[in-house]
């Protein structure tokens, strides 16, 4: 009798077997089906709820653009992660020009507001490239390779996670003598608020792209899906500035260039100085170098000083112009345009003969090739691609050096958004100094630069207004003007504009704000400057902070500023993560007086690394620029 129960109930445990047996085969079929009739087979899996609001990659962000969500899906559904900076920079049309041409003209306004009639007309003389007809390629058949870079679909660089032993990096810091100085540092954004508020490292990432998307989530966008596509998302991985400072020393230590195909004397050359920089002579006080802005201004002084006696760059003399030899002195895409006009006229660090360069610079303008080759509303740049892969076809046919290297010890600088983009797959090898700087956008430290984005007004005066009130004098705690590009400012103008005496935010300044006071007036009563990122993650206000010796306050996550190799920005700038726009006041407040004061200066004793002249001067933003390709190369090459 003990058996008959389990017995009788054997039938219906098979049958409740089969049932779910049957019922997976069929999830199974019916995933199986959704997933290959789909163009992105692993749309599903991130397929939205019934009543989310997230479609594809894009986040709708108020009620009142649900309606629009059909023709956004055509745009950015079914986008995969790994290339979505990609595919958002392919949906950019003319509108894009337009927009950066509206942001140079409105800073026009704001800073030496000429008569009407110039105004009007300054950017689209001198920046238009649009009617240009398009510039014959170099070589007429690319090779398969080249074709190949071109359409494949490869994915895109990725942030490195920072999970390092901490005894093992202290041991890399101080073989780069990185303990040196101890300059006092402006606490964290997280770190000047009160104790409750504090978040762990992990725990603030997570919350990052959450808080933000709340934020918005409150807010009415525009109801062109365009302008919405451009606003892109809050990055979903944030690398804070410390964790900066680690991925540099871990990419120092990893990052190797290939191994030179043959040997050269020049290479050696290179090591020799590598050891010197390593071994520098401790400098305890510089007349020309403040140490506390340096990460170490012992190790930057001998690199510099070696790069002055040693380094030889050499320049092609292949390309034509416009893309090529053609430098555009105003505007914010001018500082690849200073660094081309000032390095093909060097005569100090440039050789005729390439066998004797430690360095070869491709003088090519981003904006340039954007301007005169980007179709209007093709939505590709396939093309600018294709064209710089000619190039680098030819002058691989002709000279041996690319190929020797793989690229490694070839640099150019590039300031336009699209920079990166265009550059990353067929020049991901060169040393980029690139003004878009963003770590979750494929900029690699310890390889690439990070270029000062400088927007000049007039060529002929190029340290027009410089400088600024000194700390008594500036009443206002902080200051933002611009325009709405981005999701990020929207934000802050939600939290602060019109809501404290002391917080002077604004959007685009209208004529009774001007006239009142001037953009220049702000900048230089102001105790900080903010630089609130916009459609990409740099901006000139950065540069504009130094430059009327007002201390930068920069909100934009993932954002290297210039010359990180070098600067220790910590120490006279304020970096605020996005997700605490809410606390911005309480943050700058809780700053004392006497670190605020001491910060200023910092900011002036910084700034002639920032200011361009009709002459290079020593330690400016050319020298700077072409310090900085050197030290990353110094600490990239690899011996035979």
């Amino acid at each position: 009798m003990e058996f008959s129960v389990p017995f009788r109930q054997k039938p219906c445990q098979v049958e409740t077997k089969k049932l779910l047996f049957l019922i997976g085969v069929i999830t199974i079929a019916a995933f199986a089906v959704q997933i290959f009739s789909t163009p992105h087979q692993n749309i599903i899996f991130n397929a939205p709820a019934a009543n989310s609001s997230k479609v594809g990659n894009f986040t709708p962000l108020h009620d009142s653009t649900i309606a629009n969500l059909s023709l956004v899906n055509e745009v950015v559904v079914a986008k995969n992660e790994e290339n979505e900076m990609e595919e958002q920079l392919k949906d950019e049309t003319e509108v894009v020009v337009v927009d950066r041409k509206n942001e140079a003209a409105e800073m026009w306004e704001h800073t030496v507001a000429p008569p009407p009639d110039e105004r009007d007309g300054v950017f689209e003389e001198k920046f238009d490239y649009m009617s240009l007809a398009p510039v014959g390629s170099p070589i007429t058949s690319p090779s398969n390779a080249v074709e190949e870079i071109v359409d494949t679909n490869v994915a895109s660089d990725s942030v490195v996670s920072v999970e390092t032993n901490k005894s093992a990096v202290d041991e890399q810091v101080i073989g780069m003598g990185m303990k040196e100085e101890k300059p006092i540092l402006i606490q964290s954004a997280s770190a000047t608020l009160s104790s409750n508020s504090i978040e762990t490292s992990d725990r603030a990432k997570k919350m990052s792209h959450k808080s933000i998307k709340s934020m918005l989530d409150e807010m009415i966008l525009p109801s062109d899906p365009l302008t919405k596509i451009r606003m892109k998302m809050p990055p979903k991985k944030v690398t804070s500035i410390s964790e900066m400072n680690v991925l540099l020393l871990q990419n120092r230590a990893s990052l190797r260039s290939m191994r030179p195909r043959w040997s050269s004397k020049l290479d050696q050359e290179v090591l020799a100085a590598k050891a010197q920089i390593e071994n520098a002579p401790i400098i305890k006080k510089d007349r020309e170098l403040y140490a506390p802005v340096y990460c170490n201004v012992s190790v930057f002084k001998r690199s510099y000083e070696l790069m002055e006696k040693m380094l030889k760059v050499y320049v092609y003399k292949e390309g034509k112009k416009p893309i090529f030899h053609d430098p555009i002195l105003e505007g914010i895409y001018a500082s690849e345009g200073w660094f081309m006009k000032q390095i093909e006229g060097n005569e100090q660090f440039t050789v005729k003969d390439p066998r004797e360069a430690h360095l070869f610079y491709i003088p090519f303008s981003s904006q340039s090739l954007r301007y005169t080759l980007y179709k209007a509303n093709s939505h590709s740049k396939k093309n600018l691609i294709k064209y710089m892969s000619d190039y680098l076809n030819m002058i691989t046919a002709k000279y041996p050096f690319w190929n020797r290297t793989g690229g490694a010890d070839h640099f150019f600088t590039a300031c336009h958004d699209w920079a990166p983009a265009i550059t990353k797959r067929i020049m991901s090898a060169c040393l980029r100094a690139l003004c878009n700087s963003d770590v979750y956008e494929g900029f690699v430290l310890g390889k690439d630069v990070a270029l000062p984005e400088t927007f000049v007004l007039s060529k002929s005066d190029l340290l027009k207004d410089k400088g600024g009130k000194p700390p008594s004098e500036r009443r206002t705690l902080a200051f933002f003007a611009g325009n709405m590009h981005g999701y990020l400012r929207p934000i802050l103008l939600k939290y602060w504009e019109n809501k404290d005496p002391g917080m002077k935010i604004y959007g685009k300044m209208s004529k009774a704000q001007k006239k009142e006071m001037n953009y220049i007036q702000h900048m230089k009563t102001s105790k900080f400057c903010i630089s609130a990122k916009g459609y990409e993650g740099n901006s000139p206000r950065v540069v504009e902070a130094i430059f009327f010796e007002c201390v930068p306050v920069i909100i934009s996550d993932n954002f290297v500023p210039p010359f990180f190799e070098v600067l220790n920005w910590e120490a006279f700038a304020v970096f605020v993560a996005e997700r605490d726009i809410p606390n911005l006041k309480e943050i700058l407040a809780s700053i004392p007086d006497e670190k605020y004061v001491e910060m200023h200066k910092r900011v002036k004793k910084v700034q002639k690394h920032f200011l361009w002249h009709s002459k290079p001067v020593k330690y400016d933003v050319f020298h700077m620029t072409l310090h900085s390709v050197w030290y990353n190369r110094v600490f990239q090459i690899k011996a035979r």
